[in-house]
């Protein structure tokens, strides 16, 4: 999606998945989602506060940043 600016792609019924752990907090656990909104196009939000617009990725910046998106059960 190079080109693309990731805020303008449309997520309205993006399938998100949530992977936990490490963290805990007094709220409980730490869990962020995850959903693949194009071919080199990512979302993520968290599963706290699911009104707050999710962060934009492309997959180069996932992986750069050491996110795998095998932990959420999607693929790369």
């Amino acid at each position: 999606m190079s080109g693309t600016d990731l805020y303008e792609v449309d997520i309205t019924g993006a399938q998100f998945s949530k992977a936990c752990g490490g963290n805990t907090h007094p709220d409980g656990e730490a869990c962020v989602t995850l959903a693949r909104i194009g071919p080199d196009a990512w979302a993520m939000g968290d599963s706290k506060r699911p009104e707050v617009e999710p962060l934009r990725f492309t997959t180069a910046e996932l992986t750069a940043a050491g996110i795998d998106p095998a932990r959420f059960a999607l693929s790369a």
